[in-house]
């Protein structure tokens, strides 16, 4: 026995139960327990003990080893059967978790043992819980009675109220070699009201994904009523995986979602499909499919797929699940294969591109006939290639392409078409200046399957084209007040020659008139696709002037006119009827952001025959800071629209103090946002979302989202409201919330696309690590942790 020893420091090596232990706590990071191998420190007031037989440690014991360590008020260790005994104030640390007790009783030979009346943070998820006690049984198997989970912080008074949200569990067992937690007796409570029980769940302990039933989905929509779904993730293999949904509409009765995901080293993509097997309101059967995918042949061939497909004309406007797209009234299905070549001979470099392509239409079409969409052109199909060269101031590019244009509608003409698309340019100048003489060719034999006036099935023309581009960049220093700035002047001219050539009898397959804007005005053609080529004899002038800051380079402000002037008139127009008028609209944009926290843009088309303005676009943005963003934008079309819309995200509470900041009043108090993480010093914060679309023409709402996101540090609320006009006199409405849990998981309809969609800089409150949308599970396992979706509908 060796003697009694004070204030004493000890070193171990190999003792192998700091391992064992340590596995609970470091399992929150990675399912296998760190590398404990190492020297073991041990200090203490006093150790004494028997030599190669046991050993006791009292008073203020701390042992460590690596990232762990051990504080007890006594440590007792038998060597012969390594069984461990802490007791007192018992904390154990690791990686960032911190367990606490009252006793610690472990077996390093066994792997068993148990802790006693356990209190637990984890500082991944900043959550904390307590239990009854936890069992360790082997090396991969931890067992807890009795605990709870929650990430809010407990009051300082222990007979202060209940935490705002809590999760119970009778008992829950964690197997991390299967990657599995088994609880039984699942209870969450917000403010003490049961809101999600279970009697017995399965969920994975890491951020590895498993299968099981997530927690229920509650949609409200004036076209569906009241929806109730209950997701279950199907964790098929580590690349394939699976969510189906089944969901009871009040209005419409029973429907299935599903959506299949899988992913290879060359390709990957994503399945869907919505099915109403009979919509008691409609009387039919609905459904709803998309598949996107996208995969490699080899380096240097590319391939893609997508489709979207409903049931019928009505889909959209009834706004049911699935049917979600930028166009929802035409929905796209195609197919197509590239490869991309590059070659260098010398100071020659050529790129090629080989592609093709196939394109059809599902067009819903309104009850309205004044609504009705004209459906295009099939493509069965597309084959091109294009080639682009480059050698010193010469680029020359040529592109080949065959379509085979197919239309829904007999009487329209249908055909094939093959094209040739030619032009060699000459580049001249340096970085002050730069001019570019260009020669195009567009040629196009068409074969038709019905005649054409004059009785012929094909029809061959070539139109050749001239352009002279000429830019210039002067530079001057100036200044905005104490900024230093640069001030660019920028000169642009465009001149277009192409002659007239009769094309009243090609048929129009891709081709439309191409709108005058900022980014059409210096084209060299005025229409888009192949089909139609006006005549031109044109100048484009234009100047641009920016201001740059010579601190960071970024453009502070800028200012673009521009204008067209025909020498003769052109011929070949949208509606057959030649354009006379020499000048014309006047293009006035600029941008302007002098303050980080303010931008405004605007673009104006000035008639000169009437001294109107024609059409404008003005927006404004104010984003102070996080979470705070207000944008306005006014549309203007002459005799056809004019529209307002607003969106914001704007802390309510302290709304006051706000408005003194926005107006260079007394700066608002800058507190600590439960968003960034602040901690529980927090208030909770009330924020107002949304954004609405008015149509000043038409004196409607087309289109509004009004909601309240409430952070109280450890749960957000969100509620949202959507409405949205399909036709003048219908419209859908929907009621979103959303209860998110942090650390936990988020429960009912997910609006954050919805609010990322429409608001202009609008921010999540707290950016979590799980990805919306995706089944996986828990962020951060722990005795007593749930899975962690985005338990959005899928």
């Amino acid at each position: 026995m060796f003697p009694l020893l004070r204030s004493c420091s000890w070193t171990f090596i190999g003792l192998g139960w700091v391992g064992s232990l340590g596995l609970f706590g470091a399992a929150h990071a990675q399912t296998t327990a760190p590398d404990t191998r190492g020297p073991i420190q041990i200090e203490a007031d006093s150790l004494s003990g028997r030599l190669n037989r046991d050993f006791i440690a009292e008073g203020k014991v701390l042992l460590q080893q690596n990232r762990l360590s051990l504080r007890a008020d006594r440590l007792s260790y038998d060597l012969n059967s390594q069984q461990t005994r802490a007791e007192g104030q018992v904390e154990l640390l690791s990686d960032g978790n911190v367990f606490r007790g009252t006793l610690l009783d472990f077996n390093a030979s066994t792997l068993n043992g148990r802790l006693e009346a356990p209190h637990y943070h984890f500082g991944r998820t900043q959550a904390s819980g307590q239990a009854e006690f936890i069992e360790f049984k082997g090396q991969d198997h931890v067992e807890a009675q009795g605990s709870t989970y929650s990430s809010c912080p407990a009051p300082k008074d222990k007979d202060n109220s209940t935490l705002p949200w809590v999760l119970t569990t009778q008992h829950l067992s964690l197997d991390f070699a299967r990657n599995e937690g088994v609880a039984e007796g699942a209870v969450v409570r917000f403010y003490d009201v049961p809101i999600l029980a279970m009697p017995l769940m399965s969920f994975p302990i890491s951020t590895e994904r498993k299968s099981g039933w997530l927690p229920p989905v509650l949609n409200l929509s004036n076209t569906s009523g009241v929806e109730f779904g209950v997701p279950y993730y199907w964790n098929i293999a580590p690349n394939h995986d699976a969510t189906i949904t089944p969901i009871l509409s009040s209005r419409r009765g029973l429907e299935l979602d599903g959506e299949f995901r899988y992913l290879e080293p060359s390709l990957g993509g994503t399945v869907s499909l919505v099915t109403l097997p009979y919509d008691t309101w409609a009387q039919t059967q609905r459904w709803a499919a998309r598949w996107q995918h996208t995969g490699t042949l080899s380096r240097d061939w590319h391939y893609d797929w997508a489709t979207l497909r409903v049931s019928d004309d009505n889909y959209w406007q009834d706004g049911l699940h699935g049917a979600e797209n930028w166009t929802p009234r035409l929905l796209e299905s195609r197919a197509s294969l590239q490869r991309h070549d590059h070659w260098q001979w010398g100071g020659l470099h050529v790129d090629q591109q080989f592609y093709t392509k196939a394109q059809q239409w599902q067009i819903l079409q309104s009850p309205l006939a004044s609504a009705t969409i004209v459906a295009p052109y099939r493509r069965d199909p597309q084959v091109g290639l294009r080639w682009q060269a480059r050698s010193g101031a010469l680029e020359a590019q040529l592109e080949t392409e065959y379509n085979r244009f197919v239309h829904e509608d007999p009487t329209m003409l249908q055909g094939a078409r093959t094209h040739g698309l030619g032009s060699v340019a000459w580049h001249f100048g340096d970085e002050g200046w730069q001019v570019s003489p260009k020669l195009l060719v567009n040629s196009a034999q068409y074969t038709l399957e019905q005649p054409l006036v004059t009785g012929d099935l094909s029809y061959f023309r070539t139109i050749p084209s001239f352009s002279l581009d000429n830019q210039w960049v002067f530079e001057r220093p100036t200044q905005w007040g104490t900024q230093g700035l640069t001030q660019t002047l920028e000169p642009h001219v465009l001149y277009v020659r192409t002659p007239w050539y009769d094309q009243s009898m090609v048929p129009r397959f891709d081709s439309a008139a191409l709108d005058l804007n900022a980014a059409t005005i210096f084209a060299d053609t005025a229409f888009s696709g192949i089909d139609r080529v006006a005549d031109a004899n044109r100048v484009t002038t234009g100047v641009r002037s920016r201001w740059l800051s010579d601190r960071t380079g970024a453009e502070v402000a800028r200012v673009d006119i521009a204008q067209r002037m025909l020498l003769e008139p052109q011929r070949i127009t949208e509606d057959g009827q030649p354009l006379t008028r020499q000048f014309s609209d006047v293009l006035l944009s600029g941008s302007i952001s002098t303050d980080p926290h303010w931008r405004f843009e605007g673009s104006v088309q000035h008639d000169p025959e009437i001294s109107r303005i024609s059409r404008s676009v003005l927006s404004g943005q104010y984003s102070p800071g996080p979470f705070r963003t207000v944008s306005a934008i006014y549309r203007l079309q002459r005799g056809t629209s004019e529209q307002v819309a607003l969106g914001w995200q704007w802390p309510i509470s302290g709304a006051i103090p706000a408005l003194s900041e926005l107006w260079g009043d007394t700066p608002a108090p800058q507190r600590k946002s439960p968003s960034s993480g602040g901690g529980s010093d927090c208030q909770g914060t009330l924020y107002g979302v949304g954004r609405f679309d008015y149509s000043m023409r038409d004196e409607r709402l087309t289109g509004l989202i009004g909601g309240l996101e409430y952070d109280a540090g450890c749960w957000i609320g969100r509620f949202v409201v959507q409405h949205q006009s399909t036709l003048p006199d219908t419209a859908t409405t929907r009621l979103l919330f959303q209860l998110e849990l942090v650390g936990l998981s988020r429960l009912g309809q997910n609006p954050l696309t919805v609010l990322k969609d429409n608001i202009p800089g609008y921010r999540l409150l707290r950016e979590s690590g799980v990805n919306p949308g995706s089944p996986s599970a828990v962020p951060t396992p722990s005795p007593s942790s749930l899975p962690s979706p985005d338990l959005s509908h899928p």
